[in-house]
């Protein structure tokens, strides 16, 4: 085994680090949307600002194999290779700049809401774009940059695949954020 390979598994372990934090945040998403009292949601706020701590690490362990497969074997130049670098960029900014910071608007409202069934404003914060459009795009840009990594694409290509991704997920972010929206109103309402 060479040291290149080494530096792949380790490539890998950052990928599959960033996806598992990832897909724990889409459970959290699902079930602060499902929840009507406050003590249905707080757990799942608490263990989404925990999970995001493992985003700058998977981004980090990213560039930095990723920078040594790229001596090692490529090109600097190449248009997929910059394409992913500047995936990392996006995803570096848009996780602790709208995500993380929508997530703290919607600890503070769910502070100032307390005990009891979660009133409008909490109920909207956890429908918040800032933080359903931003995970999913995420995945979807990095659903992207792997179908790019897999087939090596030239610079247009590759362009395409991370834009596509992340506009099905920032699409499919939005959506889910409204979906039921009435519902979660109508049964609190009746328990006031």
């Amino acid at each position: 085994m060479d040291t290149y390979h080494v530096v792949l598994y380790l490539h890998l372990l950052s990928l599959f680090v960033g996806i598992g934090a990832a897909s724990v945040l889409v459970v959290c998403l699902f079930q602060l949307r499902k929840a009507t009292e406050f003590a249905d949601a707080v757990p799942f706020g608490r263990v989404a600002g925990k999970v995001g701590r493992a985003f700058p690490i998977a981004i980090l362990g990213l560039f930095a194999t990723g920078a040594y497969m790229t001596s090692d074997v490529w090109t600097w130049d190449s248009g997929w290779i910059v394409v992913g670098i500047v995936a990392l960029v996006v995803l570096a900014f848009q996780g602790p700049v709208i995500a993380e910071r929508t997530g703290h608007k919607l600890g503070q409202a769910l502070g100032e809401n307390g005990p009891g069934p979660l009133g409008p404003h909490a109920r909207e914060m956890t429908r918040h774009p800032g933080l359903w459009v931003v995970e999913f795009s995420s995945i979807g840009l990095v659903l992207g940059v792997v179908w790019n990594m897999t087939n090596k694409p030239g610079t247009w290509s590759a362009i395409a695949a991370a834009v596509i991704g992340y506009g099905v997920g920032a699409g499919l972010g939005h959506l889910l954020s409204r979906a039921g929206a009435e519902q979660p109103m109508t049964a609190a309402a009746t328990t006031d």
